[in-house]
């Protein structure tokens, strides 16, 4: 259960961002932002909430996830009742974990935070990716179940690394695959977008599969998304643990 909702989270940065020769790395970029609605009307937004349902191992989980500029996110899931959150203020990455056996929230290891800071990116890497300090690479171009896609390589600044497929025609984000690692062992994860959808003049997928090794782990359809909501700060913030009951 843990590996599998570690997983969940892994599907953030994904819910908002003529041969290959013929097309360099920023063209590509550049017909890709222009897709998504374009890259001034990217940068405007200040906030964003998605909500919807995920379906794992049969079972129906709302969630919530909500980002603020620059770089903070509160994502949450209800699983059998209870309530899975993780969170990121700019500095602090945490969790709430009730399936571990405590209530109280917990810090996050020096690994799940990178990938937490990563995902707090409300842009995406590739808007303004060199001044973020990332680096992209054009694999190539390649047939994926009938549709040509660009592989674009993607070394973030925190190190790591994604290979994000462009549609050759739309130019919309189709896939992106990335490696995980939890209590030693590394996995690979794939995770496809589609039917995507304008909402305040952004295009923005509403439907998410993830797969571990091959394997599906979740689907994710998005009911709604909300741009330049209000969002309080503490949101976003680590709470304090629940004080414990005086000694009798």
């Amino acid at each position: 259960m843990t590996r599998k909702i570690s997983v969940l989270f892994l599907i953030l940065p994904f819910l908002f961002c003529a041969a290959a020769s013929a097309q360099t790395v920023d063209e590509i970029i550049a017909k890709h932002l222009a897709a998504r609605g374009g890259v001034d009307k990217i940068k405007a937004v200040q906030s964003m909430k998605a909500s919807g349902k995920m379906m794992m191992q049969g079972m129906e989980a709302p969630f919530t996830i909500r980002m603020k500029r620059p770089n903070e996110m509160r994502m949450e899931i209800d699983v059998q009742g209870k309530t899975i959150v993780r969170g990121y203020d700019g500095k602090e990455a945490w969790m709430i974990m009730p399936f571990m056996g405590s209530p109280d929230p917990q810090r996050l290891s020096g690994e799940e935070t990178k990938e937490v800071e990563d995902d707090a990116d409300i842009d995406g890497p590739l808007v303004d990716y060199q001044a973020k300090g990332n680096k992209v690479e054009l694999l190539g171009k390649e047939d994926m179940e009938g549709t040509e896609v660009y592989k674009l390589k993607v070394t973030l600044k925190s190190g790591s690394e994604r290979i994000i497929s462009i549609d050759g025609e739309s130019f919309l984000e189709l896939k992106s695959t990335s490696k995980v690692t939890r209590n030693g062992q590394e996995f690979e994860v794939d995770t496809t977008v589609s039917n995507y959808k304008p909402v305040n003049g952004l295009m923005f997928p509403f439907a998410v599969e993830s797969k571990a090794n091959g394997q599906t782990m979740q689907q994710m359809t998005v009911d709604s998304y909300e741009v330049d909501i209000p969002m309080e700060e503490s949101i976003f913030k680590m709470p304090a643990a629940a004080a414990q009951p005086a000694n009798q």
